[in-house]
């Protein structure tokens, strides 16, 4: 009990520092609110770099602590390939980096820097908006677990009948197909965050990019430590609500960054509004004086706010069964 209390004394306490931090920095950040020149400052990006990064690396955790599920204690001998897969999985998302990385270096020597900005946002933004989709969430809870999950049942099957003279064969195809499974599961992740990351990069330089992704994965570290080695029962739900809500307010902070480029770029007109917004509100928050920012983040904040409400409306309507007669809709387990 002291443990648990000492324990949410100290998060509120972090958490408070963190806010204070942030307040003081948008206060005294100078910022520039000319839709043609950068907004989002440097930290600001960092910050939304460990969100998404941290986001990602979350549901990264729910798919395996949900493949791997009771393998841990009883079958330790099937969850090893898994954890080979999944270290696979992050070795390809680093060499997808990379080659992105060189791709939009080869890139730059025909098109212009505002171009490229702009198309890499654009690519971020349609990610993210998907990701913050609720019905493709809740295809992803019931559907790509489900089907993970089905997957490994079936591998570890395949073993366990197998007859004596094949049980090697099949065990060799099932550890494969079990590596391949925690492969997918890790990269899934890790190629939405790539697309992000190089947008970000683009804008405010490795480095930031860099120490944001240092935080996130502290974070996913200690998260993971808890999940797969201290076995504790986090509030999964309450923390993807969380990061979901983080989540949105990158997706204004992008949404509005993009318009930036794309203005930058000639490829949007700009219509100031004469109104005064506070420097630190591009600094922070990339919003700017004009027509189009403002209708862009307002578009995407009801994108985001609608398929919550479509989703929760689809969640509780009744469901016909074979014989015509309505049942209750199944509520899903997870939701993010």
């Amino acid at each position: 009990m002291q443990r648990s209390i000492v324990r949410t004394i100290g998060i509120c306490a972090a958490g408070a520092l963190l806010i204070a931090v942030l307040i003081w920095q948008a206060i005294t950040a100078a910022g520039n609110p000319d839709p043609t020149a950068h907004g989002t400052s440097p930290t600001a990006a960092m910050i939304d770099t460990a969100v998404l990064v941290y986001r990602e690396g979350l549901e990264c955790i729910l798919v395996l602590s949900a493949i791997i599920a009771g393998l841990i204690r009883t079958q330790r001998v099937y969850w090893k390939p898994i954890s080979v897969g999944a270290g696979a999985g992050l070795g390809a998302t680093l060499i997808t980096w990379f080659i992105l990385v060189g791709l939009l270096n080869l890139v730059s020597d025909t098109t212009s820097e505002a171009n490229i900005q702009a198309a890499t946002g654009l690519l971020a933004i349609v990610v993210l908006l998907i990701v913050m989709n609720w019905f493709f969430h809740r295809i992803y809870w019931t559907g790509w677990i489900s089907f993970q999950n089905r997957k490994k049942k079936e591998l570890i099957q395949s073993i366990e009948s197998s007859q004596e003279e094949t049980f090697d064969v099949a065990k060799s195809v099932a550890y494969k197909g079990l590596i391949l499974l925690g492969m997918v599961s890790v990269y899934r992740e890790g190629f939405e965050v790539d697309i992000f990351l190089q947008s970000i990069r683009l804008q405010v330089g490795i480095q930031n990019v860099l120490l944001g992704t240092a935080l996130a994965l502290v974070l996913i570290g200690i998260t993971g430590y808890f999940t797969f080695i201290a076995h504790q029962k986090l509030p999964y739900k309450k923390m993807l609500v969380f990061t979901g809500i983080m989540l949105g307010v990158v997706l204004e902070i992008m949404v509005g960054e993009q318009i930036n480029e794309m203005q930058a770029a000639n490829w949007l007109p700009t219509h100031t509004i004469p109104i005064f917004i506070p420097d630190w509100m591009g600094t922070w928050f990339s919003v700017f004086n004009n027509w189009e920012n403002m209708i862009a983040q307002a578009l995407a904040a009801l994108f985001v706010i609608g398929s919550f409400y479509a989703a929760q409306m689809d969640r509780f309507k009744p469901r016909r069964t074979r014989g015509g007669s309505k049942a209750a809709a199944e509520v899903p387990v997870e939701q993010s």
